[in-house]
């Protein structure tokens, strides 16, 4: 896991570097939130954003999917203690809606919803499957240690987006993300130690 995100921060502070030499470029947040405007109140230009924007929303779109998949994983499980059942609920609630959104806003701007490469907090996949086999509070112990990276990546992506965004929704988002997140991990550290 450390080696994962060691790649991860390194991928992040050379796509921040390469974007800050193309004139503006951002890591996108992972939010677990309220939602934003959505991207059918005004229509949006292409001018209404730059390259900070655009990775922002591309690099959430998945790293929401991936926590509302592992919250889904939990929410099947029995015998999981039911405040960590409740942020699994709450994490899946905030995020679907807002890959809508994001996946909106890349479709008016004229921008690919995907991209290559990977972003900070990313659960790996041999973790993913340990979370799927895990069972009673060994499943919630493992999905709160993941959680918690996966928002710690989020938390630092959004802050990149915060400082280096145009687009207002998007930082609106960001800034939302960072906050809810935040407050979050510490729920998820003080759940962690009642198991």
């Amino acid at each position: 896991m450390k080696k994962i995100l060691t790649i991860s921060v390194t991928v992040l502070a050379a796509t921040v570097a390469l974007a800050g030499c193309s004139g503006g470029g951002s890591m996108p947040g992972m939010d677990m939130g309220s939602s934003t405007k959505s991207s059918s109140s005004a229509p949006v230009t292409a001018g209404d954003h730059n390259a900070a924007d655009t990775m922002f929303a591309q690099m959430m779109i998945p790293h929401h999917a991936q926590a509302v998949e592992m919250s889904d994983m939990l929410l099947k499980k029995q015998n999981i203690p039911a405040a960590v059942t409740a942020l699994a609920t709450k994490i899946k609630a905030a995020q679907a809606p807002e890959i809508e959104t994001m996946t909106g806003w890349l479709k008016d701007w004229n921008e690919s919803a995907t991209m290559s490469g990977s972003m900070s907090g990313m659960t790996g996949d041999e973790d993913m499957k340990k979370l799927e086999a895990a069972q009673g509070a060994e499943a919630a112990k493992l999905f709160l240690t993941q959680m918690i990276a996966h928002h710690e990546g989020a938390v630092m992506m959004a802050k990149t987006e915060g400082k280096d965004g145009k687009n207002p929704d998007a930082v609106a988002l960001s800034k939302d993300i960072v906050k809810t997140q935040e407050a979050e991990i510490k729920e998820m550290k003080d759940l962690l130690g009642t198991l």
